[in-house]
């Protein structure tokens, strides 16, 4: 019995320390997993509304971007309609043109066949007058058509004769002429062969008078022949008071020369009158050009360069009357052509084309004045146009180092340059510097519309612009002196002032017969 009840006892025991347990462990134990049980679900919740937000948010987007789309395909959808539409209006406007141009053609055709009918009627017409007139012709004169023909032949024969014995007469008075200007040159040459090399340029020539009876008849009647002789030579006439001379000013040798031969030509003359003077100093124009010539090609002939084309050696000619620094450019020329060709000698190199290259590397300052840009890019644009060997372009545009030089004889010019320009008594700078700044004046001078030929004369203290009449009138030309200097005076510097003149001449010619 005792025994049982222990048993009991212990049981009993057991049961309270079991459910003392469960109440002080597994109890908070349960309540704090409900507790993460229910947090759980709600972040359960609250996912699941951001989830269909996000949905909701997603489908806006989609269905704004969507949106968005159909406008640009509606847009282009339109544009494309309006072009095509436009492209039908233009479709149907050229084929109206194209109709109304085929029946203006079908109407012209019909015009045209008419006028064809009717041309042939008066050609018809005109045979029958011309047969007719021919027949009266020959019954006036008692002649046959071909006994007509004959006489008219004997009469041009008669008439050649006259003209081939005037040509005749002509070419011995030339051929006296041509020998009288050689045998001077013979003796220039020789007398040159004994004197010193001299680079010293002058911008005045002396013309000696027979008397100074003559300076009345050079200025003529309220200075008439004076402003002729000027303005067609570009060249300023000094008059003063030197005894039985005058002085020929200017800047550009080629004018000088021709002004001095037309003013010895007009005095040795003695009739001084403006269509004389215009008539001389074309004359004179010409007889300076076949110097120009002659003188290139004796430096063709010296250096021994061939095969230059005929223009480049016109513009070769040009170079005589150039000057650089106080050096005569042809000159300066030669003698680069010969340094350059006894280098290449020496270094036993190509010597036909060091002095080919000599000869042409100044050729751009033939037309620098009137092409911008260095001389030696504009000689190479030159030699290219002429077909010179690429060798001899690179030479001479590189003789300055506008361009690197990659050859021997490149390198050879550019030294026999250098040597040419660097002797003693070559070169001065004052004259190149003056002739650029009178180059400037008529280079603006020419920029306007409407001017014929500009000439800078009083040592550049006067620019002279000839207009043309029938493009400019009497105010266009005050217009264009107030313009000329207000260009002067921005875009040069130069010491006093600088008159402009403008000249309009209108002329009106009619032959008496």
């Amino acid at each position: 019995m005792s025994n049982v009840l222990a048993v009991v006892i212990g049981f009993v025991v057991a049961a309270l320390v079991v459910g003392g347990a469960y109440i002080g462990y597994i109890r908070p134990t349960l309540r704090k997993l409900s507790d993460e049980k229910a947090q759980i679900k709600e972040r359960e919740e609250e996912l699941q509304k951001e989830i269909e937000a996000k949905r909701k948010e997603v489908l806006l987007e989609a269905k704004e971007q969507a949106f968005k789309v159909r406008q640009e395909i509606e847009r282009e959808n339109r544009e494309k309609r309006a072009e095509i539409q436009r492209l039908e209006r233009r479709l149907t406007q050229k084929e109206e043109a194209l109709d109304r141009r085929l029946e203006s053609l079908d109407r012209r055709e019909r015009g045209i066949a008419e006028k064809e009918a009717e041309v042939q009627a008066a050609l018809n017409e005109a045979k029958e007058l011309v047969q007719k007139q021919r027949a009266e012709l020959e019954r006036i004169s008692r002649l046959s058509s071909d006994e007509a023909r004959q006489l008219l032949l004997e009469q041009i024969d008669r008439e050649m004769e006259r003209t081939t014995a005037r040509i005749i007469r002509e070419a011995e008075e030339k051929a006296k002429e041509e020998a009288d200007r050689k045998a001077r040159d013979i003796i220039t040459l020789a007398i040159q062969r004994c004197a010193v090399d001299q680079a010293t340029e002058t911008t005045v020539s002396v013309v000696p008078l027979p008397s100074d009876d003559m300076k009345g008849r050079i200025i003529g009647r309220e200075g008439r022949n004076i402003r002729s002789f000027e303005t067609l030579t570009g060249v300023d006439l000094i008059i003063d008071d030197t005894p039985e001379a005058v002085v020929l000013s200017a800047f550009d040798p080629v004018r000088r020369e021709i002004a001095r031969i037309a003013l010895s030509a007009l005095i040795a003359d003695g009739r001084i009158h403006p269509a004389r003077i215009e008539e001389v100093v074309t004359r004179a124009q010409q007889e300076v050009e076949n110097k120009m010539k002659e003188a290139a090609e004796r430096a063709v002939f010296e250096t021994g360069v061939t095969g230059l084309d005929p223009e480049l050696i016109k513009l070769l000619g040009r170079l005589r009357y150039r000057t650089s620094y106080g050096q005569n450019v042809l000159e300066h020329s030669i003698e680069v052509a010969h340094l350059a060709g006894a280098m290449a000698a020496e270094l036993d190199v190509n010597v036909p084309l060091a002095k080919r290259a000599g000869l042409l590397h100044d050729i751009g300052k033939a037309v620098d004045f009137e092409v911008d840009g260095p001389h030696a890019v504009i000689g190479m644009d030159i030699l290219k146009r002429y077909h010179e060997p690429p060798d001899v372009i690179h030479a001479a545009g590189a003789h300055h180092n506008d361009i690197e030089p990659h050859s021997v004889e490149a390198v050879l010019v550019l030294a026999a340059d250098a040597i040419s320009a660097s002797r003693p008594g070559a070169r001065r700078e004052t004259l190149e510097s003056y002739v650029k700044r009178l180059q400037k004046l008529e280079t603006i001078a020419d920029s306007f519309a409407g001017v014929e030929k500009t000439y800078a004369v009083q040592a550049g203290r006067e620019i002279r612009v000839m207009v043309k009449p029938t493009e400019i009138d009497d105010d266009g030309a005050v217009k264009l002196a107030h313009d000329t200097a207000r260009r002067i005076e921005e875009e040069m510097e130069y010491p006093g002032q600088i008159k402009v003149t403008v000249i309009r001449e209108t002329r009106a010619v009619e032959y008496a017969k």
